[in-house]
């Protein structure tokens, strides 16, 4: 039984739902046909009993008058009984057949009253009986042959089953061919999705992804939308994965030459250290402290880059301890140390109170790296100049530089990770190329926003955070 319904579970659907409508129409058609064969019979056995009933009425007023013979209508049987203390004996003149006990029997059952039975007799097969009293103790028996209604039955039940297997053949033929067109959009979804399986989908552009076509009733256009929904997420989910390890790429690669700058210094000025350890103590300070330096650099770029990681992969561990800060205060603070450590850069402020809750320790961060940034890509003596204010639900800080702008082209990748508009001068200066990326990621993690604008002789960083409620 397991191995058929296994089979039967392996079967196509299309051949499953044939045979299952077949099944159920041979059911319908055996239920109609064995009714109609019913109702067929039940109308001739009362039509047979109505002739019978009309012959006996007919020859009853003559059979009491006369107490002569009954007369035989076509083949029938038909006798007269006279019941004697419950025997019953015909008198002369009747037509009977030869084992006619049986009919013996019936008559004297008739004597109080009409009897009607189905009786088969050994030469003649099945007939209909009808006994009726006549009077003082006579009674009148017929007997119709039932061969000619059998016969109408049986050829009954021959139309039935030649016309119920021709429609149920026509039935399973139409109906296979209309399940196979309503099934098609599925076999076609199917091709689909074997296509996709079997080739690399960022490998082939010419690839179909998506199922064409149109049909096979709301149930499956609604299947088609949501397959059609699905692939476009994979096409997505797969871009982005591509774009993702594109970035991953550049992003290792680009960490991997960073950190191997500061490591070929420090490994040369170990070794020039190492010369001149007999020589003077002023030139080995001078190499230490080019290797603490050195040393230093590359402890921002890992601090850096462990911060992006937190930020990217949302630590359960985050690196935001938020509280509720005034932005004002942080940039009054963020501006003083600007003025302190780059007297090059004329610095002005201008800040209204902009209360919001954030880690104070990040948003400094933010502050001194868009200061420093001012500072780095523009010559000595440009003005700086830092605003503070709240507008509508937000906090808006923008950091503004006279320096030469940044091309347009650069604006766009501005804040990508190890981008720099100027690599020779931004290395010279020390600088990592995370600064801003770093920027972006702590405004990002705060539920704010960052955006650049910029043109010759103006360039404006402008951060915007929610206002603490």
């Amino acid at each position: 039984m397991k191995r058929w319904y296994r089979a039967w579970q392996r079967t196509r659907l299309g051949t499953r739902i044939t045979l299952g409508l077949g099944a159920l129409a041979l059911v319908v058609f055996a239920v109609v046909g064995a009714t109609m064969t019913g109702i067929m019979h039940g109308y001739l056995d009362r039509r047979l009993d109505e002739q019978l009933s009309k012959s006996q009425n007919t020859q009853l007023p003559l059979l009491r008058e006369t107490h002569g013979s009954p007369q035989s209508v076509f083949s029938w049987y038909s006798a007269l009984y006279r019941v004697r203390d419950g025997v019953a004996t015909p008198e002369p003149g009747g037509k009977l057949p030869e084992d006619a006990k049986q009919l013996a029997d019936i008559a004297a059952e008739a004597v109080n009253g009409d009897v009607t039975r189905n009786i088969r007799l050994r030469d003649d097969g099945p007939y209909r009986v009808r006994a009726c009293p006549v009077d003082n103790g006579s009674v009148l028996l017929s007997a119709a042959p039932q061969k000619d209604l059998d016969a109408t039955v049986q050829q009954l039940i021959w139309v039935e089953v030649g016309a119920f297997a021709f429609a149920l053949a026509v039935l399973l033929v139409l109906g296979r061919l209309v399940l196979r067109r309503g099934l098609r959009p599925l076999a076609d979804m199917a091709g689909t999705a074997h296509d996709i399986a079997s080739h690399d989908l960022t490998a082939d552009p010419d690839l179909p992804v998506r199922a064409a076509g149109t049909g096979g009733g709301a149930e499956v256009e609604e299947l088609r939308t949501a397959f059609n929904v699905m692939l476009a997420h994979i096409d997505t989910s797969l871009a982005a994965k591509t774009e993702a390890n594109e970035r991953l790429r550049r992003f290792v690669a680009d960490a991997s030459h960073e950190l191997r700058t500061p490591l070929t210094s420090i490994r040369g000025y170990a070794d020039l250290f190492r010369y001149a350890a007999a020589n003077e103590p002023a030139e080995r300070e001078a190499h230490l402290a080019k290797i603490r330096e050195e040393t230093a650099r590359m402890s921002v770029l890992v601090d850096d880059l462990l911060l992006l990681a937190r930020l990217d992969a949302r630590a359960a561990e985050t690196p935001l301890r938020p509280e509720r800060v005034d932005l004002a205060e942080l940039a009054r603070a963020a501006a003083d140390a600007f003025a302190a450590g780059r007297p090059g850069h004329p610095l002005t402020t201008s800040s209204s109170a902009a209360p919001v809750d954030a880690d104070p320790l990040r948003l400094r961060q933010v502050l001194d790296n868009l200061l420093t940034n001012a500072a780095v890509h523009t010559p000595p003596g440009t003005a700086v100049h830092v605003s503070v204010a709240a507008s509508g639900s937000e906090a808006v800080v923008r950091v503004t530089d006279a320096g030469p702008g940044i091309a347009p082209a650069d604006q766009e990748r501005i804040f990508d990770r190890f981008f720099r508009v100027d690599d020779s001068r931004t290395r010279g200066n020390g600088g990592t190329g995370l600064g801003l990326s770093v920027v972006q990621s702590l405004v990002t993690a705060h539920g704010g926003t960052v955006s650049v604008s910029s043109e010759p002789g103006r360039t404006t960083f402008t951060v915007r955070l929610p206002l603490a409620r």
